[in-house]
């Protein structure tokens, strides 16, 4: 039997003669239950949020790109290419040309981010079901057309009902720009909008996806383009895949996978999820120093039964131990309560969704995912806090 846990345990279901004690105790074990349940809680809504971030940008980013070292283009490999459209993990292999051009429509200019691509691409993008407008067609017969970004749309006062074209302009490379006559500087085609995407504020404030012969046109390319968007079918093979196509194309290629693609955006979203951890430590050490006073009060009221486990032979070490037990096994009782409300909440959250998100949003409810790492980070940084708070008053009390 292990002696001081069992005396711990006696102490704290036993009833005090200072009724007050039990008060604090419960209060202690509710507070740490109440902030275990919240940190479970806000990291799940947290990763769904991420999730749906992360989700949003796959619309538009691939799960890997390749791109040259150096300079802005460069001739693809056809046996590659072939390679890659072979390869039974992989869904969509496709060639772009990504440059900001100037858009010209109806009287209204812009500029925008835009991304040639070939015709395998509208039928292996997600962005066909955010369309808001129109349709997801790059080709109308032999006439090219363009999807646009909702944000750039309303910029521009493109309506797809209307039958005007859209002139897309980039300045010629081989020529000068001239201050007096600047349209005569500049390449431009004539494209018709036939669908408005939405996807993020920042996508759709920005982005036009047209025919990738049209932007060879307009930039004086050949056979260049300056990237291959590759989809993968199992995203846990991406490491791999990156690995694979790398050696494909060799050392002249950068081959990036999301979070090298938007590298800024996902550190801020691993500090984001840190910086709340951390916030939510602090206040559950804040409610822990109940558990100070109420060990505190509970050492005073059993200093007799102190001064019978020295007449008997306790060491030093065993009298604290068994208060530093005791006082530790509240936190771990509110750790306990706080992690079953925490997470049955996030999966009842997660399976029916009954917290709706306010006005209109992507998903109708709070999105939630519960993650173990999470679970077992947050017992694990509540017991060691519980473990620390328990210790001072011991180590000043009992001497």
């Amino acid at each position: 039997m292990n002696l001081p846990l069992f005396i711990a345990g006696r102490y704290l279901f036993a009833k005090k003669s200072h009724n007050v004690i039990n008060i604090i105790s419960a209060i202690s074990a509710i507070g740490m239950a109440v902030g275990t349940a919240a940190l479970v809680i806000i990291l799940s809504v947290y990763n769904g949020f991420d999730s749906l971030v992360k989700d949003t940008l796959g619309n538009i980013e691939p799960d890997i790109l390749v791109t040259p070292a150096e300079g802005k283009s460069f001739v693809p490999d056809g046996k590659v290419l072939d390679n890659l459209r072979d390869h039974p993990g992989i869904t969509g292999v496709c060639c772009v040309i990504q440059e900001n051009v100037f858009i010209d429509y109806e009287e209204h200019q812009g500029i925008a981010k835009a991304k040639g691509v070939e015709a395998s691409y509208e039928g292996n993008t997600p962005l066909s079901s955010h369309m808001v407008q129109g349709t997801f067609s790059l080709h109308k017969g032999d006439l090219p057309q363009m999807v646009v970004g909702s944000g750039l749309a309303y910029k521009l006062g493109i309506n797809t009902g209307f039958l005007s074209p859209a002139r897309v302009c980039y300045p010629v490379r081989d020529r000068k720009f001239s201050m007096a006559n600047p349209m005569a500087s500049l390449q431009s085609v004539k494209v018709r909008p036939s669908g408005v995407f939405s996807v993020n504020q920042q996508i759709d404030d920005e982005m036009v996806i047209l025919p990738i012969e049209q932007m060879r046109e307009l930039l004086g390319y050949d056979d260049e383009i300056t990237g291959v968007e590759i989809r993968i079918e199992d995203g846990r093979q991406t490491k791999a895949m990156v690995k694979e196509v790398e050696a494909l194309f060799g050392a002249g290629f950068k081959v990036a996978d999301r979070f090298r693609q938007n590298p800024s955006l996902y550190k801020m979203m691993i500090y984001e999820k840190a910086a709340i951890y951390a916030i939510l430590i602090f206040i559950i050490i804040i409610i822990a120093f109940n558990i100070f006073g109420s060990l505190t009060m509970l050492i005073i009221e059993k200093q007799d039964d102190i001064a019978t486990f020295r007449s008997m032979g306790a060491t030093q070490g065993l009298i604290r131990r068994i208060f530093t037990l005791e006082g530790w096994m509240i936190s771990l009782l509110g750790l306990s309560a706080g992690l079953v409300i925490g997470i049955g909440f996030a999966l009842l959250q997660q399976r029916f969704g009954f917290i709706k998100m306010p006005g209109s949003f992507l998903v109708s409810s709070y999105p939630v995912i519960l993650q173990w790492s999470d679970i077992v980070a947050t017992a694990a940084g509540v017991a060691l806090i519980g473990y620390l708070i328990a210790l001072i008053p011991v180590r000043k009390n009992i001497s």
